[in-house]
């Protein structure tokens, strides 16, 4: 399946949904209110990083890019106490450093791996790194006070809408690739799940606005179990012995920062 026509057919799953749950009244916001500099960013990463989870699963499987994807909370969590001015524990700058640990033992790839595949290995690092950001975007818009934050999330929709109708123009017409109709379905599918995930995850920030480092981590437990379970019995992926400490210590690391 075309990913990059699959990203585009998410989006629009995501305006109708939005615009229908919450209808945003936009003649009660005036435009020098929008929080552009949090939105631009959202519109690009958001389309963009899709492609790249779906690259990592490629070259380097489900369960490895879970654990980029879900340990990219380090990012966020090292903002929570920098930018959010959460009061750092001891606890917590330990699981950053299991965290830490755990990553470079989960992305790492194993000696038989060849070097196009090692090379590869770089998009879980993308994946990391992008989700750490959107994390933190997505928590200033639902502290953002002057604009309801479903209001955000439909224009972000909206815009990285119009970002994946520009990826799917330049797939079609520049490198003539072929219209993938099967993506449309599954891409409608998917908007329900991206949807979900980023309201729920909004939802959470502004019940818990004080202490941003418990939605950071208690979310990801689940998701990095649950997607290595999938890979390794759905999908027979295999893990090197240093990978499956990777995994025992990416979960490690999320108690130490949620629970203790």
């Amino acid at each position: 399946m075309n990913v990059q026509q699959l990203v585009l057919w998410n989006y629009p799953t995501t305006v109708v949904l939005t615009y229908a749950l919450f209808t945003p009244k936009f003649d009660e916001i005036k435009i020098s209110s929008l929080p552009f500099q949090l939105y631009f960013p959202l519109m690009l990463l958001l389309p963009t990083l899709f492609i790249f989870i779906a690259l990592a699963i490629k070259y380097s499987g489900i369960v490895k890019t879970d654990v980029a994807q879900r340990m990219s909370l380090f990012i966020p969590l090292l903002a929570s106490f920098f930018i959010f001015q959460e009061i750092i524990q001891i606890n917590k700058v330990i699981g950053i450093i299991v965290g830490l640990i755990a990553v470079a033992c989960s992305i790492s790839w194993s000696k038989g791996h060849n070097s196009k595949s090692s090379r590869n290995s770089i998009y879980p690092i993308l994946v990391f790194v992008g989700m750490g950001f959107i994390d933190i975007l997505f928590k200033q818009i639902a502290q953002y006070k002057d604009i309801p934050y479903t209001t955000s999330m439909f224009l972000i929709f909206v815009g990285a809408m119009f970002v994946g109708v520009f990826i799917l123009l330049y797939q079609t017409l520049l490198k003539k690739r072929a219209f993938d109709k099967s993506a449309i379905l599954w891409g409608l599918m998917l908007g329900l799940f991206n949807f979900a995930n980023i309201y729920y995850y909004m939802k959470a920030h502004r019940a818990i606005a004080d202490n941003p480092s418990i939605v950071f981590t208690a979310m990801n437990v689940g998701v990095i179990v649950l997607g290595s379970i999938v890979g390794i019995v759905a999908f027979g992926e295999k893990l090197s012995l240093i990978n499956k400490i990777g995994l025992a210590l990416a979960v490690l690391s999320i108690f130490l920062i949620a629970y203790l």
